[in-house]
């Protein structure tokens, strides 16, 4: 595989083809072959002037995209905003338009401590002091 660039390929094309058209008598059986290198050559130039124009494009296709995208978040928050004050927060209605009702979490019944044990009995020790 070669390490030239796409234009130094067409430049070394161009350099082959251009100085052989001029010479057809000292070449007759390449000819066919240079002819076909030259179409070859046209078309790929032709191409490149279509990828650069289309990659312009796209440039500036993205950069409308992300204004666009911009603009819809803020309007799509601004909307977002406007169904919650008119529904509450609390309205299980805000689902159908993919938003979260704010719900009570239910408390929890504490669980009972474990069962103490029982402490031992007093010693006839302790008692008489």
């Amino acid at each position: 595989m070669s390490r030239e660039n796409q234009a130094e390929t067409l430049d070394g094309w161009d350099r082959l083809v251009t100085p052989m058209g001029s010479n057809p008598t000292q070449f007759p059986s390449l000819e066919d072959d240079r002819q076909h290198l030259a179409s070859i050559l046209t078309q790929s130039r032709d191409l490149v002037i279509q990828q650069a124009a289309l990659t312009a494009s796209k440039q500036d296709i993205s950069k409308r995209l992300d204004a666009l995208f911009k603009e819809g978040r803020k309007l799509a928050t601004f909307l977002r905003v406007g169904v919650k004050q008119k529904l509450g927060n609390r309205s299980e209605k805000l689902v159908e338009f993919g938003l979260q009702p704010l719900r009570v979490a239910r408390s929890r019944k504490p669980t009972p401590p474990p069962e103490q044990i029982a402490p031992a009995p007093p010693s006839p020790a302790d008692s008489k002091q």
